[in-house]
């Protein structure tokens, strides 16, 4: 495959009635979804100048993907904003990116007054099935950025990982070949937009003429709905966090029997644990697990293990996997550079590491940098890479965590925590199960407040947290203190607060 936009349209020519897209209440088929993309990427190429990114506002649904594909049809980048996003993470996200117009699959905030075009629900969808004109488009292509994530940044403010065509490629090719992924196969899609995970779902299934099958917070929230829900699906190729999946796994009915159709697990986003393997493998013997890593920057993932009995009776951590045939893993020390076997820090060099962080060089000059040419990654990751090119995965070297499956910067927390107004000083540590990310704990020295009761105040203080913050990132446990530890340099020890609360 040489490019994403044209792999996808051509099924709308090869299998016109193909299903792309399929919920509980509507299909939608590659024949749509192409008509839908050219008539949105012939307004957008009349009204708005290409290159600039547009923001596409919403959760889950097909309106979303139609969406991305006729902006990048049109030579723009989309950015991909969750509906539930804070207002405050909302604004900030736009004063990064300064976007040519925002698509509003979903209603947009009323309070939030973009300085750009904002295309209603209603105008969108009379967009989509209304000719829009023949002009020549100029889709995104080669270097040019294809989508835009954003993600947790340390100062508070969001850092946006820019993907271009050839990374978005890079990966896609790969993911088709070394997974076992036939044509025409039924994918879940579960991780929202805003998180890179679901492009495992969205670009291998569309560019292998399969069907994206979502799987909305309502159902997911619901465990009664989702256990009567997931076995009518008709899954073959699952694609979600650990932890998602142990939460499936609660349910005694998921397994092989029940869900037959299921032949493909890839897991990516956080760490695999033993546990979730050695169950998986013991529920769905004829299906094959896939552990895999690699950071946003990197276009999602770049190495890939089958997780079998043999490879766990070997290994105590679930191996990370072998490194995709187009890329390099170096495993750098604190003097850059490091013997085979050896721990030291996972550089990614290779044609998938993203061209940086938009309209940020400071953070992009400290992470990205060239190896002979060839763009590479500091991904913070602690590692070790095997003779057999096997890597391990040691934790982090820095303070950003995953919990499931998003990436969170502590630092990010901090600073949206110490603008709380019950809030003196704050630090946030994450607490540890089995190598994973179990829980947030904030230690909080707190202002005079009126509240009697401990509960009384974290309840307002995650309230106000709300609002800058998305959900996933607000402490699950606070503890007040009347001061913080200190390291010798007078800075905050959280070394010293996370080897307490995993004591």
């Amino acid at each position: 495959m040489e490019n994403i936009i044209t792999t996808i349209d051509q099924w709308a020519s090869e299998k016109s009635e193909a299903i792309a897209y399929q919920s509980e209440t509507t299909a939608f088929s590659y024949q749509t979804l192409r008509q839908w993309s050219d008539n949105l990427a012939q307004y957008l190429n009349r009204t708005t100048a290409a290159q600039t990114p547009i923001v596409v506002f919403g959760e889950l649904e097909f309106e979303m993907i139609a969406s991305f594909l006729g902006a990048v049809k049109s030579g723009h980048a989309y950015i991909p904003i969750e509906s539930n996003t804070p207002l405050d993470r909302i604004q900030l996200i736009l004063e990064v990116a300064q976007p040519a117009m925002v698509l509003s699959v979903l209603p947009w905030p009323e309070e939030i007054a973009a300085e750009v075009p904002i295309v209603t629900t209603k105008e969108l969808a009379e967009i989509f099935t209304t000719e829009q004109g023949q002009a020549a488009l100029q889709p995104v292509t080669g270097d040019e950025t294809f989508y835009i994530i954003f993600t947790s940044g340390t100062t508070g403010v969001p850092k946006g990982v820019q993907i271009s065509h050839k990374n978005l490629l890079s990966f896609t090719n790969w993911n088709l070949k070394d997974f076992g992924i036939e044509s025409g196969m039924r994918f879940l899609s579960q991780a929202p937009y805003s998180f890179d995970l679901s492009v495992m779902s969205v670009y291998p299934a569309l560019c292998s003429g399969g069907t994206l099958i979502p799987m909305e917070k309502a159902v997911i929230n619901d465990f009664k709905k989702l256990f009567g829900f997931l076995p009518k699906l008709a899954l073959e190729v699952w694609v979600s966090t650990p932890s998602f999946m142990d939460i499936c796994l609660m349910e005694k009915t998921f397994d092989g029997e029940h869900v037959p159709s299921l032949k493909i697990f890839q897991f990516c986003g956080e760490e695999l644990p033993r546990k979730t393997a050695e169950e998986l493998l013991r529920r769905f013997p004829n299906a094959k697990v896939f552990n895999t890593y690699g950071p946003t920057e990197a276009t999602v993932a770049m190495t890939q293990i089958e997780v079998t009995a043999e490879v766990l009776a070997k290994y105590d951590r679930v191996p990370i996997g072998y490194v995709k045939e187009d890329t390099e893993v170096l495993i750098y020390d604190e003097d850059r550079q490091a013997a085979a076997g050896e721990a030291g820090e996972i550089i990614i060099k290779g044609p998938s590491v993203s061209k940086g962080y938009m309209n940020n060089p400071e953070k992009t000059a400290a992470a990205f940098f060239e190896i002979d040419g060839v763009p590479a990654y500091h991904t913070g990751d602690a590692g070790r890479l095997q003779e057999d090119g096997l890597l391990l995965y040691e934790g982090r070297i820095d303070f950003q965590v995953k919990l499931h499956g998003f990436r969170i910067e502590l630092e990010d927390i901090d600073h949206h925590l110490e603008k709380v107004s019950y809030v003196k000083q704050a630090t946030v540590v994450p607490k540890y199960q089995d190598h994973k990310v179990q829980q947030l704990v904030a230690y909080v020295v707190a202002n005079d407040n009126d509240f009697e009761k401990a509960y009384q105040l974290t309840k307002a203080v995650k309230e106000e947290l709300a609002e800058g913050v998305m959900e996933y990132m607000i402490p699950q446990k606070f503890v007040y203190v009347e001061q913080l530890p200190l390291t010798a340099n007078g800075k905050i020890d959280r070394k010293r607060l996370i080897n307490e609360v995993n004591s």
